[in-house]
C-alpha cells in the first residue's frame, strides 16, 4: 500500500492494481499497440528485405542476396550522392545547432515581446518546406532579392541554384531556416530548468560571462545538445524535399542527395530492391554517426 498526501485532502491509499486490472488495461491498449507495431516497423522490416530481392512494381520478384549492395559500392552515382549528402550535413548540423543555441540563449531571459520572438523563431519549423522551397528557389534565381544583394555587394550575382559549387549552401540556409526553431524550443526549456543560483555563485567568484557560459550553462546543456544533433544529423541525412522542389538534384548532380537517389530508383526507374538497398545504406550510415555522436557529445562522466 501506497500513502499519498494531496494538497487540501485527507491522506488517501492508493493500491497497486491487480494483475486482472492490469490485463484488462493492456487488452484496451493492444489494438494501437497492434497499430503502431505494423505501420512503424512493418515497412521498416519490410525495406530490409527487399533490399536483398530484385522487386520491381509489376515484375517478378526474386531473391538476389548482396547483389544490391555490390551494386551500391560500384555505382559512382551512389558515392556521389553519399558525398553531396556528407558535405550537406557537416555544413547543415554545426549552423543549425548554432543557430538554436544562439536564439535560445537570446529568448532564455524574461523580457517584453518575448514569447512573441519565440514564436516568430519557431514560425519555420511549422511551415510547409515545398512551399518555402518555391519562396527560396525565387529567392535564389538569378535577378532574385540574393542576387540584387550579391551585385550591390560586388559579389557574382548570378543564380546560387545553378552553380555547382554555391547550390549546397543555399540548401543549407534554406535547412537551418527551416530547423533552427525546434532546436530552440529543446535547448530553451533545458536552459530554463537551470538554477539561477549556479550561475549567480559564478558570479561572485568574478567569472566572466564566456565563463560562465563555458563551464556552467554549457555541461549543463550537454544532454539536450546531444538529443538536437542526433535529430539534425537524421533531418539532414534525409533531405529531399527543398532538393526535389528547389534543384532535382541539379545542376550535374551537385545536390544529388542519398535520399533524391533512393526516389529515383523506387519511383522513376520502379527498380525498388535497388533502392531498398540504397535505403539501409543510409540507416547503417546514420546509425554509425548516432554511435560516434554518442561517444562524444552523450557521454557521460
Amino acid at each position: 500500500m501506497e500513502m499519498v498526501v494531496l494538497p487540501g485532502r485527507r491522506a488517501r491509499r492508493l493500491r497497486r492494481p491487480s494483475a486482472r486490472e492490469a490485463g484488462t488495461a493492456l487488452l484496451f491498449i493492444l489494438p494501437c499497440l497492434a497499430l503502431f507495431v505494423v505501420f512503424r516497423f512493418g515497412p521498416a522490416i519490410a525495406g530490409v528485405v527487399l533490399g536483398f530481392t530484385d522487386y520491381t512494381i509489376g515484375g517478378d520478384t526474386g531473391w538476389v542476396g548482396l547483389e544490391n549492395f555490390r551494386r551500391l559500392v560500384d555505382d559512382p552515382t551512389f558515392w556521389s550522392a553519399v558525398r553531396v549528402t556528407v558535405v550537406f550535413t557537416l555544413l547543415s548540423v554545426p549552423l543549425s545547432m548554432l543557430a538554436s543555441l544562439g536564439m535560445a540563449l537570446l529568448t532564455r531571459r524574461a523580457f517584453r515581446g518575448a514569447k512573441i520572438f519565440r514564436s516568430i523563431f519557431f514560425l519555420p519549423v511549422v511551415t510547409s518546406l515545398v512551399l518555402a522551397g518555391v519562396v527560396f528557389t525565387w529567392v535564389f534565381a538569378e535577378g532574385g532579392p540574393w542576387s540584387s544583394l550579391m551585385a550591390g555587394l560586388g559579389l557574382p550575382a548570378g543564380s546560387w541554384l545553378a552553380d555547382s559549387v554555391l547550390v549546397i549552401p543555399a540548401l543549407v540556409f534554406v535547412s537551418v531556416w527551416s530547423r533552427f526553431g525546434y532546436g530552440m524550443l529543446i535547448l530553451l526549456a533545458r536552459l530554463q530548468e537551470i538554477p539561477a543560483e549556479l550561475e549567480e555563485a559564478a558570479r561572485t567568484d568574478g567569472a566572466s560571462a564566456w565563463q560562465r557560459f563555458r563551464y556552467v550553462t554549457l555541461p549543463q546543456l550537454r544532454p539536450a545538445l546531444f538529443f538536437v544533433a542526433i535529430i539534425e544529423t537524421t533531418v539532414s541525412f534525409q533531405v529531399f524535399d527543398t532538393v526535389y522542389v528547389m534543384t532535382g538534384g541539379g545542376p550535374v548532380r551537385a545536390s544529388y542527395t542519398l535520399v533524391y537517389m533512393l526516389y529515383d530508383q523506387g519511383f522513376r526507374y520502379f527498380d525498388l530492391g535497388y533502392a531498398s538497398a540504397i535505403g539501409v545504406a543510409l540507416f547503417v550510415m546514420t546509425v554509425v554517426v548516432a554511435l560516434i555522436q554518442r561517444l562524444t557529445l552523450g557521454r557521460e562522466k
